[in-house]
């Protein structure tokens, strides 16, 4: 919903500030007033193209800023989110535009600068303008599928053909993939089987290289291990052996021991606690030197390596790293290349069966899609009936009671996609026994707004955070076919805000708010548009002026004060 909208030096706006509010907002004025430049800043703020003329004479450059209220949820948060744009839950939206005499502009959103294109896309789903030049909206051809749709309520189908040609479109992938790689199979599948069987026979394993390396610097430095260890063994052993010497140390003592007796007292006492100590230390000694003896045994017979397995690890490791150079691969990765490459020459000798099976997946997906397509189809011819045969009921209190509408559908398979394959228009009749075309072909002047109401009133309106704006909808109407459109307008404006641009005192008197555009002369004798809120008796007034021109009656302001009345 609009907001607020703030002009400066467009064309013949100075200075223009304006708060707008959800209903029926009207908007009136003596024709010429400037209600086309107050559109054109409003559309200058919503992305539409700049131009220099719109530029104020006597400036240097033109702005206009509009602020919206976007419910919470809006489809505009995520686009907001993707376009880097901060955007605070609950507050306002605000475009702005600036536009400068040599032509440039710049537009922003937040405060925030952002692309031209990036501000169009945001504006056009917070404001749609319905007149006689404007091309957006439901002049768009490209808008009527969607609205369709959201009329006929057929999300669960769109769901269900979105996903069959998700399935559809992996199906001819898969069988495409197959095709292709079944077309270089031959060139391939000698290279893939000589590999392979090299790898085979090679039988790789993750983590082997490191293995084999530390296996092999092992191998290299056995030799000279083994020699020093020897040498440790003959050095223990020299001179008839340490061991022998401590055994013979132990039985000398012994003997000393035995010729002391075993009384405790005095010298002899002292003498054989001294010789206890001595035999402790002896045998702590030759229990562990028998201890070293047996450790160096042990690590020496870990060095006596079986003869020719250096070579052999050698041979393997080398025969590793030269597979892993051909191949352009790590060692390591040796293992999963083999698996891959059985996995290729597998595909190729499997190659006529994997494509049968993808064929038949194929026409499955095909089906399904096919299925969901029509019922989708389907869905949209009724709700296209149900459409046509609302509007044309809203034609005639419009004054369009010789007009025809309908919604063509064409489907076509080659348009077949995510969002099925029909093509939807709205299109129109004038006049008994002339053709059906688009609304802006058709229609003429104050018709293609009129006819823009009576959809948008039998497409319910009420488009989340959407503005709507009619220009001028009432143009050549009058009585009851103007009380008829105000009727329709204020339905459209009960669930959001429509905004009208109006000659018609019926539909400026049933509005929810109302505000007059002017021209006057300033005091430098400049012609300038302004806008103003009305209210109580100046609203009376405006009202009794579109009834009565220039002169207002008594009589003119009694039928303003009935129409007010409702």
């Amino acid at each position: 919903m609009l907001t607020a909208l703030s002009v400066r030096n467009i064309v013949l706006i100075d200075a223009l500030d304006a708060e707008f509010d959800a209903g029926l907002c009207a908007l009136t004025g003596e024709t010429g007033a400037g209600k086309s430049i107050l559109l054109g800043a409003l559309g200058l703020a919503a992305g539409e193209r700049a131009d220099r003329a719109q530029v104020g004479t006597g400036h240097e450059e033109g702005s206009a800023t509009a602020t919206f209220d976007v419910p919470p949820g809006h489809a505009l948060a995520e686009v907001l989110k993707e376009a880097g744009i901060d955007a605070e839950p609950g507050e306002g939206l605000i475009l702005r535009r600036r536009v400068t005499a040599d032509g440039r502009s710049q537009a922003w959103i937040n405060d925030q600068p952002a692309s031209v294109g990036l501000l169009r896309r945001i504006g056009e789903t917070l404001v749609e303008v319905h007149g006689q030049h404007d091309g957006r909206g439901l002049l768009d051809p490209k808008t009527h599928r969607g609205l369709l749709d959201e009329f006929a309520q057929n999300g669960s189908a769109r769901t269900a053909v979105a996903a069959a040609w998700q399935q559809l479109s992996e199906a001819r992938d898969r069988l495409r993939e197959l095709e292709d790689s079944r077309k270089s199979a031959a060139d391939q599948e000698a290279f893939l089987r000589h590999a392979l069987e090299e790898l085979d026979r090679l039988e790789p394993a993750r983590g082997e290289e490191a293995v084999l390396a530390e296996e092999r610097k092992f191998l290299q430095n056995a030799e000279q291990a083994l020699g020093e260890l020897d040498e440790a063994r003959n050095a223990l052993e020299a001179d008839g052996g340490l061991s022998a010497r401590l055994n013979g140390a132990l039985r000398g003592m012994e003997k000393v021991r035995a010729a002391l007796g075993e009384g405790d007292a005095g010298s002899a006492g002292a003498a054989r606690l001294a010789l206890d100590r001595a035999t402790a230390a002896l045998d702590r000694a030759l229990i562990e030197f028998n201890e070293a003896e047996d450790a160096l045994a042990d690590a020496a017979g870990t060095f006596e390596i079986e003869p020719g397995r250096l070579n052999e690890v050698e041979e393997r490791l080398f025969g590793l790293r030269a597979a892993a150079r051909k191949h352009d691969v790590p060692v390591d990765d040796l293992p999963a290349l083999r698996t891959e490459l059985a996995a290729r020459l597998d595909a190729i000798e499997n190659a006529d069966d994997r494509v049968k099976e993808a064929q038949k997946a194929l026409k499955a997906a095909e089906a399904s899609y096919n299925t969901a397509a029509s019922r989708l189809t389907t869905s949209r011819e009724n709700a296209g009936k149900a459409l046509a045969k609302a509007v044309i009921a809203e034609l005639p209190p419009l004054k369009l009671d010789k007009a025809q509408f309908r919604v063509a559908i064409e489907t076509d398979p080659e348009r077949s996609g995510p969002n099925g394959r029909d093509r939807v228009a709205f299109e129109v009749m004038t006049n008994p026994g002339t053709p059906f075309g688009p609304l802006d072909k058709i229609a003429s002047g104050g018709e293609l707004a009129r006819f823009a109401l009576a959809i948008k009133v039998s497409l319910s309106g009420g488009e989340d955070g959407l503005t709507l704006i009619f220009d001028e909808v009432d143009q050549g109407v009058g009585g009851a076919v103007a009380a008829a459109v105000g009727k329709r307008l204020k339905r459209l404006a009960e669930t959001g805000q429509t905004l009208v641009v109006t000659h018609s005192p019926q539909v400026a008197a049933i509005a929810d708010h109302h505000w007059k555009i002017e021209k006057a002369e300033d005091g430098k004798g400049r012609v300038r548009t302004t806008l103003r809120a009305l209210s109580g008796e100046e609203r009376r007034e405006e009202i009794a002026r579109m009834l009565s021109g220039e002169n207002v009656t008594d009589a003119a302001r009694a039928q303003a004060d009935e129409l007010m009345a409702g």
